[in-house]
């Protein structure tokens, strides 16, 4: 295997601005714990793949934020930074080039928190598609993506001109990445958590011993 650092990019799941699309209908408390529980699940997962360094680049107010302590003492396994940048697309580049810095120049996987089903072998290989491509992509359903992978953090800066949470996310990142002349490997096609509509198939993908699956057993999605 590649050895890389493994990124996670994350936001503290606070009560009225976690998951705001599912505390429409949920409400803002559960929409909280279920961004805890995949944030959690996404974090164990991490750490138990191999890797050469862990990071998490974080915002958001952990005092406030639903299970913080239980989040407070997962992230002691993980070398915790400040995100930094005015959007999103900023935000990104600069955690991978800020995870890349404090790892002595690593090769970046960086996944997000909405995917609470992904395995450590879908995060294996993506570190092991880096020794033959310079970046790793795997594209989520609703049109984005959920992990990415460069063999040299800069690569990541063409993310600065990617629309972010928008249904061809994924389409004009991959484009980005080869209008910088990058040889990309496509990965596995996943979907991400962003509305009610996505709890069930997640949730069928997911342990049955995990936060996810059981934060979401009370959850209707109207298809039950």
């Amino acid at each position: 295997m590649t050895q890389v650092c493994l990124l996670v990019v994350a936001k503290a799941p606070v009560p009225g601005l976690a998951k705001t699309r599912l505390a429409a209908t949920l409400g803002d408390d559960k929409a909280a714990e279920i961004a805890a529980a995949a944030l959690l699940d996404t974090l164990d997962v991490v750490a138990r793949t191999p890797a050469a360094a862990r990071v998490v680049a974080m915002t958001g107010n952990l005092d406030s934020a639903a299970c913080a302590d239980e989040i407070r003492s997962r992230l002691d396994a993980f070398t915790v930074l400040p995100q930094r940048g005015d959007g999103f697309a900023d935000r990104l580049a600069n955690a991978h080039l800020d995870a890349a810095a404090a790892t002595g120049g690593l090769p970046i996987v960086q996944i997000g928190m909405d995917t609470p089903q992904v395995d450590t072998e879908q995060l294996t290989r993506c570190a092991d598609a880096l020794s033959d491509h310079d970046a790793a992509l795997g594209m989520a359903l609703d049109g984005g993506w959920w992990v990415l992978g460069v063999r040299d953090a800069a690569q990541a800066d063409c993310l600065r001109s990617v629309p972010m949470s928008e249904p061809d996310t994924g389409a004009v990142t991959l484009e980005a990445l080869r209008h910088t002349h990058s040889r990309v490997a496509l990965l596995d096609e996943l979907a991400d958590v962003d509305t009610i509509a996505d709890i069930r198939g997640v949730r069928r993908a997911c342990a049955p011993q995990s936060r996810f699956w059981h934060v979401t057993a009370d959850v209707s999605t109207g298809e039950d």
